[in-house]
């Protein structure tokens, strides 16, 4: 590292500048860019990031650092380069995005390795010496004999566990020079006590094979950075053409990305790639909010340091600090998890394809429903377009039925939670051995509770919401703000006795289920029911085993799962997505339609899907019905073009919220005039409206939208007139550039 003598750096705090600092000469062969430092700030101490090193500087008053922390760099000018890219993009301050790049444990650098005392022999001693300590000290000699024995130096704890001694004969072996206790470091590893089995590549058919050779031909042209979208079909053996083209990187010296859309989907994506990566399983690691912070700082050092090259991981996994990248996979491209809701609101897939471009590596988009954006790309051929049609070993798409629930509620005065006909078929897969899913994105037992005497319904005080009843706990809970309050006897506000429960959620179903079907093992997944750590991994476990007859669940169930005795799934309610005031809501019930029927018939026995609708004839449920992605594409492509919304115009969606709804509404009818007067033509400009979920968390929402072809300008103009505007100090202002809902 050459010597240093100014260094600019980014704070740890929100102050939307970068400051310059002096180098003492004791410190200045230590640190780079992308090394972290302690910094005198205002009266305090305060982290930060170098992200120049200068020979000069021209700003007064310079004082020197105080300390560098860690003996190297940790960020590379390259994820520094894709940083600033995230800022001025998504409009947001660049001390945001340093916060993502670092997980909190790396940044704070508060936690380091784990050390325990490691044991070894010292010297080899004759059969005289032996003797001799047999009899002035036998639990010495014997302790000193298990030593002996050892190939390599183990845990002390573990071996006086092992042998049933104290630590109090292994210190006097210490003492006479007969063994040596040092202390190491251990890693954390999240997956260090499991087993994993050894796989092999499996055979490809046609459509892989010429897959598979596009990306490799990439990996060997590093220049060409065109993203390729993996359209392949519910089955068609998308994660097995990763497998091998990660293989193909790893065998050219290149590391790879692979990105999932949800933590529950990461155990067994890692279980998957450990086995087929087995002969060097540390060379996989896990990045995800659910590690502890000291498995969170092994794995994130173990990448650092180059030992993993191989990295598994929801959206954050996006900025693992891999050396020489060679391919990023973003599996399930078109998921709405994929985009961050808070503060820098970049979203994962986007990232993924600009730092492949900086880079100069290969990006896979796989997806068995595109989201248009992608798949628009791919039509005007800005992306390559790989494409899986069949399902492996020609296994059938399963065949889907609708059920008309409005015919169905002519049928039963109340509403039934199972239709006759998905009941039979449960029945029938019961009394084969077979397993079912059924689906319902909504937790909770009851939606509501009304008072059917005056109408009043128990809100959330904090959102535009009712309060969802969960019977296992027995509480009233917001799953927006977090609010739980106590179920009432009588109605609040009439005082009668005549409460009566409406809706349902995931909770109900699986206790209708149990009900209807008492002789079958029924499960629920779920957010309030996988609390624990290992219980989503469980739960599939058993479901693999066949152990559990029916899986109710939400949508961590509804994709990437792949148990071959599925043959039936059941959608309860097909209509939650699909009448939101959102001009994605259309696109999002197609694609968890398509997503979730794809779990059935993925064994020898052909799968059947039942989608139960009150509104039939959508074309988000027909087109999924005939599993015909290109016919919903092309029609929903028109809407949006008529429409002048994404893949045709990129949106800004700006949220002005206060506690006081008079002056979040006059700031934004005040911000939405400053940008008419600051923006072209051009650009559409929305009014300033109340947002369709009005209050949130005990604030009043103003929404205005922005639509423009020129993002990177519309952007920069956005943030140009809100650095201009002072706004009161309890009124909020959030940028949502390129947002996924508009709630």
């Amino acid at each position: 590292m050459a010597k240093a003598n100014y260094i600019r750096v980014i704070v740890d705090r929100t102050i939307h500048r970068e400051l310059d600092y002096l180098v003492p000469e004791a410190l200045s062969e230590r640190v780079g860019v992308g090394s972290r430092v302690r910094v005198p700030f205002r009266e305090k101490s305060a982290l930060a990031t170098v992200v120049a090193v200068l020979d000069h500087s021209k700003a007064e008053g310079i004082r020197p650092i105080e300390a560098v922390i860690g003996e190297a760099p940790i960020l590379s000018e390259g994820l520094l380069e894709l940083a600033r890219w995230i800022s001025t993009y998504y409009c947001c301050p660049i001390e945001a995005v340093m916060r993502s790049l670092l997980p909190q444990v790396i940044r704070r650098a508060e936690v380091g390795w784990k050390k325990q005392l490691f044991v070894r022999p010292v010297r080899k001693i004759d059969n005289e010496e032996m003797e001799k300590l047999r009899r002035r000290a036998p639990r010495q000699a014997e302790l000193l004999d298990a030593i002996s024995k050892l190939q390599a130096p183990v845990r002390a704890a573990d071996l006086l566990r092992q042998t049933s001694f104290d630590n109090q004969t292994l210190r006097a072996l210490v003492k006479r020079g007969l063994a040596e206790l040092r202390e190491e470091a251990i890693v954390r590893d999240p997956h260090g006590d499991e087993q994993f089995i050894a796989t092999s590549n499996l055979e490809l058919n046609a459509e892989q094979v010429l897959a598979l050779k596009e990306i490799t031909q990439l990996l060997d042209s590093p220049e060409s950075t065109r993203p390729i979208l993996l359209h392949g079909v519910t089955g068609s053996g998308k994660t097995e053409i990763y497998l091998q083209a990660i293989r193909a990187a790893l065998e050219r010296g290149r590391s790879a990305i692979v990105l999932v859309p949800e933590i529950s989907l990461t155990p067994q994506t890692v279980e998957r790639f450990k086995g087929r990566f087995a002969e060097a399983q540390d060379a996989v690691a896990v990045l995800h909010s659910h590690l502890s912070e000291g498995e969170r700082h092994d794995e994130w050092h173990k990448i650092h340091s180059g030992r993993a090259r191989i990295v598994i991981g929801p959206r954050s996994a996006v900025f693992a600090p891999l050396k020489n990248l060679g391919l990023i996979v973003v599996d399930e491209e078109h998921e709405n998890t994929y985009k961050q809701e808070e503060a820098p609101r970049y979203h994962a897939r986007d990232v993924a394809v600009v730092r492949a471009r900086m880079e100069k590596c290969v990006v896979v988009l796989g997806s068995a429903t595109p989201s248009l954006e992608s798949y628009h790309n791919a039509a005007r051929g800005k992306y390559r377009l790989a494409t899986l049609t069949q399902r492996i070993d020609e296994k059938q798409m399963p065949l889907m039925r609708i059920v008309d629930l409005r015919q169905e509620r002519r049928k039963e005065k109340a509403i039934a939670i199972l239709s006759e006909r998905l009941r039979a078929a449960v029945a029938d897969r019961l009394e084969k051995g077979e397993q079912t899913i059924l689906f319902l994105n909504r937790r909770g037992f009851s939606t509501s509770l009304l008072c059917s005497n005056c109408g009043e319904a128990r809100n959330c005080p904090n959102c535009s919401v009712a309060l969802t009843f969960h019977r296992h706990v027995t509480r009233l809970s917001c799953h927006l703000c977090g609010h739980t309050a106590a179920v009432p006897k009588k109605c609040p506000a009439c005082g009668k006795d005549a409460l009566i429960y409406a809706g349902f959620g995931t909770e109900k179903v699986e206790s209708t289920v149990a009900y209807i079907f008492p002789k079958a093992t029924v499960r629920r997944m779920d957010a309030d029911s996988m609390t624990r750590k290992e219980a989503y991994r469980e739960t599939l476990r058993n479901f693999r085993a066949g152990k559990i007859d029916i899986l109710v669940g939400t949508q961590m169930i509804a994709k990437g799962l792949h148990f071959p005795n599925v043959t039936l799934v059941g959608i309860i309610n097909a209509d939650l997505s699909l009448h939101l005031p959102d001009f994605r809501a259309g696109e999002r019930t197609f694609q968890l339609l398509t997503q979730v029927a794809g779990r059935a018939g993925r064994g020898e026995t052909p799968g059947e899907v039942f989608v139960q609708t009150y509104t039939p004839f959508s074309p988000s449920i027909q087109f999924a019905r005939h599993h015909d992605f290109a016919g919903y594409f092309q029609q929903e492509l028109e809407f949006r073009d008529r429409c002048d919304f994404p893949p045709f115009k990129h949106a800004i969606l700006i949220t002005v919220r206060s506690a006081h709804e008079g002056r979040a509404k006059l700031s934004a009818e005040t911000l939405r005039r400053r940008l008419k007067e600051a923006l072209p033509e051009e650009f559409i400009l929305g009014d300033a409206t109340p947002a369709p979920l009005e209050k949130l968390q005990g604030q009043f929402r103003f929404h205005i939208l922005l639509r423009g072809e020129a993002i990177m300008r519309l952007s920069r103009l956005v943030r140009e007139t809100l650095d201009k505007l002072p706004f009161p100090e309890e009124v909020t202002v959030a940028v949502d550039v390129d947002p996924y809902q508009l709630l």
